[in-house]
């Protein structure tokens, strides 16, 4: 089914087990949180479901040759790069996000198939010879990666088909069957997703996408003894409250963030003010990576300030389905009423709105907020929505250690004509990554990517890391 650009179209969309639509009395309406539209229905799934795709995928004997998984990869990434539009316009449709943002959206998950389907074909092995010391023989050690037999996989709301796609194709491309099951807030995509991979040939047992709560589904998904490895994205109080239940099983976790862009002293200001409006107010500020706090050196804080400000103007708010739009909404209207919380609490407390804070249901504007106290809840917790908080900086010390003065450590960015400053920046400040001139989610789809702290175990994403993930290491030796 196309969408049609002129009126919504509501889908009726199953689920699956092992390549077979799921059909069952239970379902979820999902609705466009700027229309209020009925975009689509999904049938929910039980235990009972979460059994048979664990018996399916480790009953299924079959396998795929590297090749085989490579063209697999590839023909999928041509049936998306075909309905680009098509996709692009249903995420916005269940998520509110922009059609600028999920048209990219869609352009990066055609980037991690690209770079999964390369990954497939390279042999990751390694060969020592034996007899290096007095207690050698002449033997050769190799290695040799195996996929994990199942792989569980929980995705977020905020990339309804990048996150996915980033869950799914390095399962892929490492030959590990995999169930997931997408967020309850936007699994439209994730099941056309599905739909597509088996329409390029992937055997049904090595994907099952199944849809249930956190309480009811998620969380029997990361205790279902079959299932030896487990990668979730989401917030960090799930986070915490699957790692406390994993048990004895690999697991991966890709929280929250709270992420600084420092501007000090020697940066270009023009730069800094563009880096700053991009990374707090695309795909509505609602990214792991997105700029949370704009740590300004106090002697160009007044420039910097009128400079963002200015550029903050030119992202509009307004209905995602317009390409002049620049920010959508947030997931829902209770997400955006939080945020409205945090900027009056902020206000309350001496800060001052400079530009927007007004919302009209789930949509609100990008805010610019001066003079944030440290100790606010907008800045000491994630704030998931377009804010930009300026606090000031004394010098690059001050500013290394207000930003870790968190307790998330995914990203960071810092903004420099210096590269000492900058060097310093990269080693002082403890994140995951981070961008030098550049906005803290800066990343390609092969890199390692993920953080420290309450931001996750350090266990990182990426194709390329994801596909060892999902793999384990098996050592033999042969006489030499």
């Amino acid at each position: 089914m196309k969408l049609s650009r002129s009126r919504e179209e509501t889908l009726d969309l199953p689920g699956y087990l092992a390549g077979q639509p799921l059909r069952t009395d239970g379902t979820l309406e999902v609705f466009n949180p700027f229309s209020g539209a009925l975009v689509g229905t999904v049938s929910l799934a039980g235990r009972d479901h979460l059994d048979r795709a664990c018996e399916e995928a480790l009953a299924w004997k079959g396998s795929l040759t590297r090749y085989q998984r490579h063209e697999v990869l590839l023909k999928a990434r041509s049936l998306l790069q075909q309905r680009a539009e098509e996709f692009a316009l249903l995420v916005t449709r269940e998520s509110g996000l922009c059609l600028r943002d999920t048209t990219y959206e869609v352009g990066r998950a055609l980037d991690v198939l690209q770079c999964a389907a390369v990954e497939a074909l390279k042999d990751e092995g390694q060969v020592f010879s034996g007899d290096v010391s007095a207690h050698g023989k002449a033997r050769k050690i190799f290695t040799l990666r195996e996929p994990v037999p199942l792989v569980g996989a929980i995705a977020p709301f905020n990339h309804p088909l990048n996150q996915v796609v980033h869950k799914i194709a390095p399962a892929v491309a490492a030959g590990a069957p995999l169930i997931l099951k997408p967020s309850e807030k936007t699994p439209l995509a994730a099941i056309r997703f599905a739909e597509l991979l088996y329409q390029a040939g992937l055997p049904g047992p090595m994907l099952s996408v199944l849809l249930g709560s956190v309480g009811e589904f998620a969380e029997p998904l990361v205790l279902h003894d079959r299932i030896e490895a487990v990668t979730f994205t989401g917030s960090g109080a799930v986070g915490r409250r699957l790692a406390a239940i994993a048990g004895y099983k690999k697991l991966c976790l890709e929280l929250g963030g709270n992420s600084p862009l420092l501007i000090l002293e020697d940066a270009d200001l023009e730069l800094a003010a563009g880096l700053a409006a991009e990374g707090c107010y695309r795909n509505s500020g609602q990214r792991c990576t997105a700029v949370k706090r704009l740590l300004v050196h106090e002697r160009v804080l007044e420039p910097f300030t009128r400079l963002l400000v200015e550029k903050t103007g030119e992202y509009r708010a307004g209905d995602p389905e317009e390409w002049t739009t620049r920010v959508g909404t947030v997931i829902d209207e209770a997400a955006v009423v939080g945020l409205e919380r945090r900027v009056e609490e902020a206000v309350e407390a001496g800060a001052r709105v400079l530009r927007g804070g007004r919302r009209k249901g789930a949509l609100m504007e990008p805010t610019v907020v001066a003079d944030v106290p440290r100790t606010c809840k907008m800045v000491v917790n994630e704030s998931f929505g377009p804010l930009a908080p300026i606090l000031a900086i004394r010098d690059l010390e001050d500013g290394i250690d207000l930003a870790n003065a968190t307790a998330y450590g995914l990203s960071a960015g810092v903004v420099t004509r210096d590269i000492q400053a900058a060097i310093r920046a990269v080693k002082g400040i403890r994140t995951g990554t981070v961008n030098v001139n550049q906005v803290p989610g800066y990343r390609i789809e092969s890199t390692p990517f993920g953080g420290v702290k309450d931001s996750g175990l350090g266990i990182k994403e990426g194709v390329i890391e994801a596909m060892k993930f999902m793999s384990t290491v098996k050592t033999f030796s042969l006489p030499w």
